[in-house]
């Protein structure tokens, strides 16, 4: 069984920028659509919205129990455990509140209620707000100190942006309310958000640099690690000045053949690298004076 094996390369970065591009504006409208309707960028709970949460332990049906409460707002049931139901019902006034308290313990003496009021929902969710506020300050300050420069703080803070836009039009796909769990969910969701980014961001900046600067780096580092140079390249401005009065004699043979690069091409570096090393070696003052011609040898 062959491994599995892809090169990222030979995709278009603009096809790969475009995907989750175009992911990021539906999940924006999706998202908008939310606030507009709801007030809040994903569809609040009890926690936020307020009502009433009823905790029942019988061996009534789903059917049976949606059928006493059929009167009051019913949002959903939700089966816990041990035959166990989660009821979430919608705002009530005092007045109703107290009439409903009287309604489920005439029918179920042992449920468990629960009351947010809407005003302390509203309160709830100027915090959480505010929480989502000052996390994404944070993460935009300590990315700028941790890169000092705008535009990867800025890719950064971006994609945390992105993140948390995805999963909140998630949520309100699949159903899934804003609630205290929820907020705390999202708020993580941020620092690992940023914590994978910074950690993506420094190595995309790590490989930055011409192919050329980044071969002789890794030349050097091979060479260090074998004993053969000591951190740092052999240079002499002689040498330097002589390779360019070879160069163009090089290029101008080597652009013929073109449709064979790069076996050709390189192939020619290398051994003429060989060949004018060789030389210069055994008897610079000799082999400085020869022209780039003479180090072809001959043709077999």
């Amino acid at each position: 069984m062959k491994k599995f094996k892809y090169d990222i390369n030979k995709y278009d970065p603009k096809l790969m920028m475009g995907i989750p591009a175009i992911l990021f504006a539906v999940a924006a409208v999706i998202v908008l659509i939310t606030f507009i309707i709801t007030g809040m960028p994903v569809t609040p709970g009890i926690d936020f919205a307020g009502g009433t949460a009823v905790t029942l332990h019988t061996d009534d049906t789903k059917e049976e129990i949606e059928a006493y409460f059929a009167g009051y707002d019913l949002k959903s049931i939700e089966e816990g455990i041990s035959g166990g139901y989660y009821l979430k019902f919608g705002p009530m006034t005092n007045e109703e509140m107290m009439e409903f308290n009287e309604y489920i313990i005439a029918g179920y003496p042992d449920a468990g209620i629960d009351q947010i009021g809407a005003n302390f929902g509203a309160t709830l969710q100027s915090q959480a707000m505010l929480a989502l506020l000052f996390a994404f300050l944070g993460m935009a300050v300590v990315v700028f100190i941790a890169f000092r420069k705008i535009l990867p703080a800025v890719t950064v803070v971006s994609a945390g942006i992105a993140d948390i836009t995805i999963t909140a039009a998630a949520m309100n796909i699949f159903g899934i309310e804003l609630s205290l769990a929820t907020t705390a969910a999202l708020l993580m969701l941020i620092g690992y958000s940023v914590d994978s980014n910074i950690l993506l961001t420094t190595k995309v900046l790590k490989r930055q640099g011409k192919l050329e600067e980044k071969m002789e780096n890794e030349l050097l580092r091979l060479c260090t690690e074998r004993g053969a140079l000591k951190g740092m390249m052999l240079e002499t401005e002689d040498i330097t000045e002589q390779w360019k009065i070879l160069a163009p004699e090089y290029m101008a043979d080597a652009v013929p053949e073109i449709a064979n690069y790069p076996t050709v091409s390189v192939s020619w570096a290398a051994y003429l690298g060989l060949a004018v090393a060789y030389g210069w070696d055994a008897d610079w003052e000799t082999f400085l004076k020869m022209p780039y011609q003479s180090y072809y040898g001959e043709q077999v």
